[in-house]
């Protein structure tokens, strides 16, 4: 009897034109995508649209150094008549902390406000002077920034303090027009007593020419974080695919090793112990890259380099435990976690003062805004603890504290019920 030379049903080849008419083969990958289409671009852009809209806040300093006397008549000098106007304001962007020399200058130097406005000891003795012959100095108001707060923090400060000034200058010279209508002044001095008072814009708190105006502090902790994500889920892959438990295939080239027997909790502790020694080659990387080769403004360098790995180590702990425990999809899980709200909510870019609520309230507990607010205190702050190297510390542990507890409370409670992980199989 003749062999039948018909093909078994499983070597029959289909082609793609008949599956592409297939509507179920399009619905999952079509709702999954549109959904993340929509929260990327709801989530990314809503963090950082309209940050004049939604400015509340934004902690500035008030110095009234001012010392002369009452102009006759007034009970205050006119620099704590200007410093009661301006803290008193109506607008709701700033919150002025009124503040001495000294505590302003230590605000600076730690990140606690974006800039500030220091009137001057002579305030009140130039002011009043310009309504005698004797005038030769023009009322000076400063403005402090603060360039490590970042670009756009340091500008919507410059912004409402060169704005504050200007307005004060303003009152004051409606003031001197009717203090000086009777002595009728030249047409030159008449301008001058119109709007008297100058603004000087100085830096409060200087950082390196190589700090990307402020951004390297947040850049790198993107590296960081990056390095974290990546770096995590390479090493899921890899120990899945050498253990038998995910094929291999690369181009033509495919691989199906035998599988190891070993348990989920067993597998978590082998792919967290792996991200450990690995963070330390990454970290080394990033910075040889940034600092060595890119000349980076950085000080405190094994500072950095501690700090770097324990923030890299404590993201690669919280991705290996989100995808023990949620499996297939723990890789875009923990991309929302690190990454998607982790950037809007961070403060790095725009200042949290300036987003809408529902970032300022991811900012207390999302990773990227504790990493980058430890990052900014070493680059900039001078590794001080109350620049928010503490706080940054504080949450790397207790960050790292909680991916051990969830991954390994999951990965223990699937062994338990004798969840074992499925094996690729033969067609």
């Amino acid at each position: 009897m003749a062999a039948d030379s018909t093909p078994p049903e499983a070597d029959v080849q289909v082609r793609a034109a008949t599956l592409v008419r297939r509507p179920k083969l399009w619905l999952v990958p079509t709702v999954l995508t549109g959904l993340l289409a929509f929260l990327l671009s709801l989530l990314y852009m809503g963090g950082v649209v309209s940050p004049g809209r939604e400015l509340h806040d934004l902690p500035i300093g008030l110095v009234n150094a001012d010392d002369g006397e009452p102009p006759p008549g007034q009970r205050q000098n006119v620099g704590t008549q200007l410093a009661r106007a301006i803290a008193s304001g109506t607008s709701d962007k700033a919150a002025w902390r009124v503040l001495t020399r000294a505590q302003a200058q230590d605000q600076l130097d730690t990140g606690r406000i974006y800039g500030a406005l220091v009137i001057p000891e002579d305030f009140t003795a130039t002011v009043t002077a310009l309504t005698t012959a004797d005038a030769s100095t023009r009322p000076t108001l400063t403005v402090l920034t603060n360039p490590g707060k970042g670009s756009l923090g340091s500008s919507l400060a410059t912004q409402i303090t060169t704005q504050a000034a200007h307005q004060a200058s303003q009152t004051i010279g409606k003031q001197l027009t009717e203090a000086t209508a009777d002595a009728k002044p030249g047409g030159t001095a008449k301008l001058l007593i119109a709007d008297p008072v100058a603004v000087v814009t100085k830096v409060g708190h200087p950082i390196g020419e190589h700090s990307g105006l402020g951004l390297s502090a947040f850049y790198y902790t993107l590296l960081l974080v990056l390095g974290g994500f990546l770096g995590g889920n390479v090493i899921s892959n890899g120990v899945d695919t050498a253990l038998g438990y995910a094929d291999n295939e690369i181009g033509p080239w495919h691989t199906r090793r035998p599988t190891v027997p070993i348990n989920r909790t067993q597998t978590l502790l082998l792919k967290m112990a792996m991200s450990a020694g690995i963070a330390a080659l990454t970290t080394t990387l990033v910075m040889l890259v940034t600092i060595g080769i890119l000349d980076m403004d950085a000080s405190h360098l094994p500072l950095l380099w501690v700090y770097s790995y324990c923030a890299s180590l404590a993201v690669g702990l919280g991705v290996q435990a989100i995808n023990a425990a949620f499996g297939g999809i723990g890789q875009l899980v923990s991309m929302f976690v690190f990454i998607v709200l982790g950037l809007p909510s961070s403060g790095a870019t725009v200042p949290l003062q300036a987003v809408p609520d529902f970032y300022r309230f991811l900012s207390v507990f999302e990773p990227m805004r504790q990493l980058s607010d430890g990052v900014r205190a070493i680059l900039y702050f001078d590794a001080r603890a109350d620049a928010g190297l503490g706080r940054a510390w504080l949450m790397i542990a207790v960050g790292s504290a909680a991916a051990l507890l969830f991954g390994f409370a999951m990965t223990r409670y699937y062994d338990r019920k004798g969840h074992k992980r499925l094996t690729p199989q033969p067609g």
